[in-house]
């Protein structure tokens, strides 16, 4: 069994930043891609960021390009979400994702076969 646990949400002034981090442990797995995906009160699963682990190749939401930052770390075998210039509409529980099969696109959370549980950011004015 793989399990993803996200570290790093917590409560944060807007404008603030925080960094996300997300620990893969158990089964050894092909690790094809990596993303964050975020679900506000009320709303559907949206996809954040994603990388694919083998080219590095990064991909955004809209509403989220220029101000966050996904990134890897090799020695410690985690990926890591940098949130900068944070805003209001960004409070929601964060999830980590991992993608353990060759897929076409990286934005639908169907594409991931493992899950964190979240890790929540409010952002307060």
């Amino acid at each position: 069994q793989v399990q993803l646990v996200e570290s790093g949400g917590g409560l944060v002034q807007a404008g603030g930043s925080l960094r996300l981090s997300c620990a893969a442990s158990g089964r050894t797995f092909t690790r094809y891609a990596m993303g964050w995906f975020r679900q506000a009160p009320g709303k559907e699963r949206e996809f954040v960021a994603a990388m694919r682990w083998s080219t590095g190749s990064t991909y955004y939401a809209d509403s989220v390009k220029g101000r966050f930052t996904i990134a890897r770390d090799n020695a410690k075998n985690t990926v890591s979400l940098q949130m900068n210039s944070l805003k209001l509409e960004d409070t929601a529980v964060y999830f980590c994702a991992a993608a353990s099969r060759l897929v076409s696109t990286l934005l639908f959370s169907g594409s991931y076969d493992y899950w964190g549980q979240g890790t929540q950011v409010t952002v307060s004015s």
